[in-house]
């Protein structure tokens, strides 16, 4: 097992366990700035289908991470060697931000059942203190589990989730993702669950006193789905 990451600055280091998706120019980047743009991110429906397209590329570079199995496909006019997944992965979520993330995995990992949480901070605390009030899942022993959620804060409700969900049995890999992290965040989640790999879209510059992202995009709850009472 790998060392636990002590610091943000050993989080950042470490490359094996932390993916950083937009470290480097693609497409990626571009749909990320929409994101966070205060003009563009109005328009809800653009807002969701961007959260939906990082969450297609983070499944694509999680897919390598998987077993494969030679396979002959017959075509029309032959045979074509091909290599296909072996099992496909349980996707999980945390309600109700985390839906277009979750939807851009179920894009391709089209055959992958679906686990949720209803996992809220409690506002108005000195500390940051969260609560699970939901939560349902397939079977997770030893299949490979993906808990995305959009904002990686202060990780304590992700990781709150993913110690709960061990109770439907103990996943042989365990990959979480978000679009934007915390270098506290990232620290707290690979200090807390050390067997999982992290893969973001960004690592932001810190959390406020209010444990929210900055720069960060705001609440991606409100932005995808109107704000809340």
């Amino acid at each position: 097992m790998d060392a636990p990451l002590t610091s943000p600055a050993a989080a950042a280091q470490d490359t094996e366990r932390l993916h950083v998706v937009c470290a480097e120019p693609s497409i990626a980047n571009h749909f990320l700035a929409e994101l966070r743009d205060i003009n563009i991110q109005k328009d809800s429906l653009r807002f969701r289908r961007n959260l939906q397209r990082l969450g297609e590329i983070i499944a694509v570079r999680i897919s390598a991470q998987l077993s494969y199995t030679p396979q002959a496909v017959k075509t029309p006019l032959g045979e074509a060697p091909s290599q296909l997944l072996r099992d496909f992965p349980v996707l999980a979520t945390v309600l109700r931000a985390g839906l277009p993330f979750h939807q851009g995995f179920l894009n391709y990992f089209d055959q992958s059942p679906s686990a949720f949480a209803a996992a809220y901070r409690i506002e108005g605390t000195a500390q940051v203190q969260v609560q699970l009030d939901y939560l349902t899942a397939p079977s997770l022993n030893e299949r490979v589990l993906i808990l995305a959620d959009p904002m990686l804060a202060s990780g304590k409700s992700l990781v709150q989730t993913y110690r709960a969900m061990l109770r439907f049995g103990t996943p042989r890999q365990v990959h979480i993702a978000a679009v934007i992290a915390s270098p506290e965040g990232v620290a707290y989640v690979a200090r807390e669950i050390p067997e999982a790999t992290l893969w973001v879209a960004a690592v932001d510059e810190k959390l406020n006193e209010q444990a929210y992202i900055i720069p960060g995009l705001g609440d991606a709850g409100d932005l995808a789905f109107g704000s809340k009472l």
